[in-house]
């Protein structure tokens, strides 16, 4: 579900490789990535990484087996999983080293927050995005605090609450996305990215990217507590139950017109 590859160069490629399910984050894949991430910060050999994905979808999101499974967990087990979450994507923010998002398709929900680790992103100009949560009655929580760090409270809320596909142009101009190229430019705009790392102290480039990220807005255990509160309240509500049971009936939740 996750492979992992680095060239001579130092370059490693983290790619999500569930093409078949979209890439959804399932429990399997976000502890795949949360331990890829943590070796690739610690290899000293790795210059920077790419964070990439197979197949024709970035990713969609929560897989659905997944959400089915939190269904019918305990909250306890709910906010368990919330945290494996909110950690693997505590670790890709934290990662000491570049992290570069090829983004060669669509990315929904955990897929935009996904992006919003990374720090640059080249998005294929067919890309859709989209934070889908509250059309399940659910909020983007455990993404929320990376999601808003990277747009900025006043942009966010202009995709945070309505669940509304948006293309890539608009991710560039929400901050989300750094370049939008079409698809057979794509490794080009990856490469131009990475070459001027490999000119730079590797060493002054992870103290650079922690001192950027303690200027930033605060992303610390409290927060992420707060943001698994919110999920977790969100799941105990009745919107939720009806929201993904209606996705899964294929059918439309009661609020839908």
């Amino acid at each position: 579900m996750i492979r992992t590859e680095t060239d001579a160069r130092g370059v490693a490629t983290l790619t999500l490789a569930r093409a078949e399910k979209h890439n959804a984050l399932s429990a399997e894949m976000i502890a795949g990535l949360t331990e890829a991430a943590q070796t690739l910060g610690a290899d000293p050999e790795v210059r920077v990484v790419v964070l990439s994905a197979d197949g024709r979808t970035f990713c969609a999101g929560g897989d659905l087996g997944w959400m089915r499974d939190q269904m019918e967990a305990t909250p306890q087990d709910r906010a368990r999983e919330a945290r494996k979450l909110a950690e693997m994507l505590q670790v890709l923010n934290l990662m000491p080293k570049p992290l570069i998002g090829r983004v060669q398709g669509n990315a929904f929900g955990g897929g935009v927050g996904m992006a919003c680790v990374c720090d640059t992103v080249v998005a294929v100009d067919a890309a859709k995005f989209a934070l889908t949560e509250t059309k399940l009655g659910l909020i983007p929580a455990t993404i929320g605090p990376y999601v808003l760090a990277r747009m900025g409270e006043g942009r966010a809320r202009r995709v945070f609450m309505s669940g509304r596909v948006f293309d890539a142009d608009e991710a560039m101009a929400l901050g989300v996305v750094a370049k939008v190229v079409s698809p057979d430019a794509l490794d080009e705009a990856i490469e131009a990215e990475v070459a001027p790392y490999l000119a730079c102290a590797p060493g002054a480039v992870a103290d650079a990217k922690t001192y950027a990220r303690s200027l930033g807005p605060v992303i610390d255990d409290a927060l992420i507590d707060r943001s698994i509160a919110g999920l977790m309240a969100r799941w105990e509500d009745e919107e939720a139950q009806e929201g993904i049971g209606a996705f899964f009936d294929k059918r439309k939740p009661r609020w839908a017109k």
